[in-house]
């Protein structure tokens, strides 16, 4: 995100504030009660993203918001305007007083399962920013936390809610491609200071403890929750992984480029995910026995667009992809639905097996990387099964 757009966000905010606070005199938008959600962390800069949209979510109420650094809550109280008793120095103090339905994870990666230690003996919910943990280790530990107390897990990626993705998925499960054999993804930017992201995002996202990696997990982290949800939770039998380090007086200790290949008994994946791309990309390429779909993005509408080929056609062609329904078309409306049990999250995008096995391709890749190794992941995971 560049400077401007973040100016552009926080003077959004403002405007939050101001419909937060006239909300009790609005007529009613749902015939459902709000859920109560709180925010854990603000150093992640994707919270920008949650108090821009906030005001157009009506199914969702803001109750409380922890961060441990207090010049971060002074920063973010100061430009959403919200009032002061919604910020808090922990997140055991929030909870306490004011026992949100579900928690939106805004911390480090790294972070993840220390927040969800907290909520979900409480029976709290959490939706998490990509990708759901650093190591196999937490992402089992979450998993084992969302079980035992029976609350949902969720991973939130920008791409989940992208028209194009749901699109191209369905074309190649209806068959109009035929079967798959090969799939690529690119995702990524020029790099995080290249657009300006604010420091303390910048800190832990160059960190390889609190990230997990550099662009392999930040960027690669969507062709894999693609690839596996595609592939109907399927692990590739296997992983293999180069990384580049271009910039390395920008970023020392974290990789900047990276390709992963995942192996599938008659498919393979590529998964491209870079700080070093000349524009900022999401975007994928679907290739069947017979035809291909690729995702177009764009900048102002990143979702909207497909080129098509088909058997028997001379060329290929451009559509606009389909809308996605509520509550499929936003983070904030699927949690809402997760949480009144309209909806249950299970092999799809940001449901919790499909990345549990995200994390495990994640960390395969980088062991790839770092060893120049192939790792035969399926064959691993057999054995400790």
């Amino acid at each position: 995100m560049n400077v401007s757009l973040q100016s552009k966000f926080l003077t959004s905010i403002s405007l939050v504030a101001v419909l937060l606070a006239t909300a009790g005199n609005a007529p009613a938008q749902t015939t459902t009660t709000p859920i109560r959600v709180a925010v854990v962390g603000l150093n992640h800069d994707h919270v920008l993203g949650f108090f821009h949209t906030l005001s157009s979510h009506p199914e969702v109420t803001l109750v409380g918001i922890s961060e441990p650094d207090a010049t971060l809550r002074q920063k973010y109280a100061a430009s959403t305007h919200l009032p002061d008793n919604l910020f808090f120095p922990t997140e055991e103090a929030m909870l306490k007083s004011t026992h949100p339905q579900a928690i939106l994870v805004y911390t480090s990666i790294a972070g993840h399962r220390a927040a969800i230690e907290q909520a979900a003996p409480l029976h709290i919910a959490a939706m998490v920013e990509k990708p759901l943990a650093t190591t196999v280790e937490d992402a089992l530990a979450i998993q084992r936390l969302s079980e035992k107390y029976n609350v949902p897990v969720l991973t939130n990626y920008e791409t989940t809610w992208y028209n194009s993705n749901t699109a191209a998925a369905t074309i190649l499960s209806e068959g109009k491609i035929g079967d798959l054999r090969k799939l690529v993804v690119h995702d990524g930017h020029e790099g995080p200071k290249e657009i300006g992201v604010s420091p303390a995002f910048f800190s832990w996202l160059t960190d390889p403890k609190q990230n997990g990696a550099g662009a392999l997990f930040d960027f690669g982290c969507y062709g894999v929750d693609l690839s596996t949800w595609i592939m109907h939770g399927e692990l590739p039998q296997t992983v293999s992984a180069v990384t580049l380090h271009i910039k390395p007086q920008i970023y020392p200790n974290v990789e900047d480029d990276s390709t992963v290949i995942l192996t599938y008994p008659r498919a393979q994946a590529i998964i491209q995910g870079s700080w070093n791309w000349p524009f900022a990309r999401k975007d994928m390429e679907i290739y069947g026995a017979t035809g291909y779909v690729d995702t177009l993005y764009d900048d102002k509408d990143p979702g909207a667009k497909l080129r098509i080929r088909l058997h028997g056609e001379p060329t290929e062609h451009v559509e606009t992809a389909p809308a996605l329904a509520t509550p499929q078309n936003s983070s904030l409306s699927y949690l809402a639905a997760v949480i009144n049990g309209t909806l249950k999250p299970q092999h799809d995008l940001t449901s919790l097996d499909t990345n549990v096995a995200v994390v495990r391709i994640l960390d395969a890749a980088r062991r790839s990387a770092q060893t120049g190794r192939t790792i035969h992941l399926a064959d691993e995971v057999a054995k400790t099964k």
